[in-house]
């Protein structure tokens, strides 16, 4: 479920301002503040089931969205490169400054 729920969370974080409103709100509070199917629904005077519906359809959405898009995916890799750069580069190049001020610039994009 954490796999999950982390992955939902990175879909969330780069799909977001492609979901509506009410999609925003059921995701956010669901996955990052950890409401359960009944507390969102009590808040916006919905069935849990409306809510359960909601939920699953945008995260069919995200999944859509990454498949076609490939954000999270491509996030991942250059994570992936940028950690193998930087552990060339303090095995290779310990003393190089510059060449680990540029891999932190880079590193602050992400």
């Amino acid at each position: 479920m954490l796999e999950k729920t982390t992955r939902m969370n990175y879909l969330y974080d780069f799909y977001q301002s492609l979901l509506t409103p009410k999609q925003r709100n059921y995701m956010s509070l669901y996955y990052l503040d950890d409401y359960s199917l009944g507390e969102i629904a009590e808040e916006y005077e919905v069935s849990r089931q409306a809510v359960y519906d909601n939920i699953k359809r945008t995260e069919a959405m995200l999944e859509d969205y990454e498949q076609k898009l490939l954000l999270f995916q491509k996030f991942q890799q250059r994570h992936k490169l940028l950690h193998r750069l930087k552990t060339h580069i303090a095995e290779r190049y310990p003393n190089d400054e510059e060449l680990m001020k540029l891999v932190l610039e880079l590193e602050k994009l992400e």
